[in-house]
């Protein structure tokens, strides 16, 4: 989708294909961009996921909560360490009666230790037991440290399906990069497409098989 000078323009093509045609939480410096969105909107339609893990919530949780509906099959499970956007969405969720398809799940950010160096990243005790078929990585945010969204697939490699496929937002930027490039070299089944889209697109395709 191409950009616009009016931005909700570039999400006007998938929110009426998803017939979300009230309000939707578009935040100019937050929401995945447009075409993000669509990929992951595409892959949901078509594989039907049973289990969707996001790292971060907001217009992604709606939209892949509302493939799911459309699927008639799957659900979104989202962490959220902001308590007053964990809110936010779930309030959404609750206006398109998607309850059924997604939860939101306050999980403030708390210290985890991996290869040695320290990480602010998501409170794991709510994450569900099923098998994650489709992991979305949004989040934690960049600033808060560096590589902030490398402990995602550490921590939840093991509670990936044996075939899944994992999503990483904003991959063109450098500390994305060296994450993906991480990743690659420490998880044997694992292949990496990269997607020249607005902010970049890193796509993992996991065979444990």
């Amino acid at each position: 989708m191409q950009s616009s000078s009016d931005p909700i323009n570039s999400y006007r093509t998938l929110r009426d294909m998803l017939d979300l045609n009230d309000d939707i939480p578009y935040t100019p410096d937050w929401s995945a961009a447009a075409d993000f969105l669509q990929i992951i909107t595409d892959y949901c339609l078509k594989h039907k996921p049973a289990t969707i893990l996001e790292c971060s919530s907001g217009l992604s949780t709606l939209i892949l909560a509302r493939c799911c509906q459309i699927n008639k099959y799957g659900k979104v499970y989202s962490l959220e360490n902001g308590k007053e956007y964990a809110d936010k969405t779930a309030a959404y969720i609750n206006h398109y009666q998607l309850q059924n398809y997604a939860t939101v799940i306050h999980a403030p950010l708390t210290e985890i230790i991996l290869q040695g160096h320290p990480y602010q990243w998501y409170e794991t005790s709510n994450i569900p037991e099923s098998r994650i078929d489709m992991l979305v990585i949004d989040g934690p945010s960049g600033f808060i440290q560096k590589n902030s969204r490398y402990p995602a697939l550490p921590l939840l490699y093991n509670k990936l399906s044996k075939q899944s496929i994992v999503y990483l937002d904003d991959a063109a930027r450098e500390d994305e990069q060296a994450i993906a490039q991480l990743w690659k070299k420490e998880f044997e089944f694992i292949t990496h497409q990269y997607i020249e889209t607005e902010r970049g697109c890193s796509i993992f395709a996991i065979n444990k098989s």
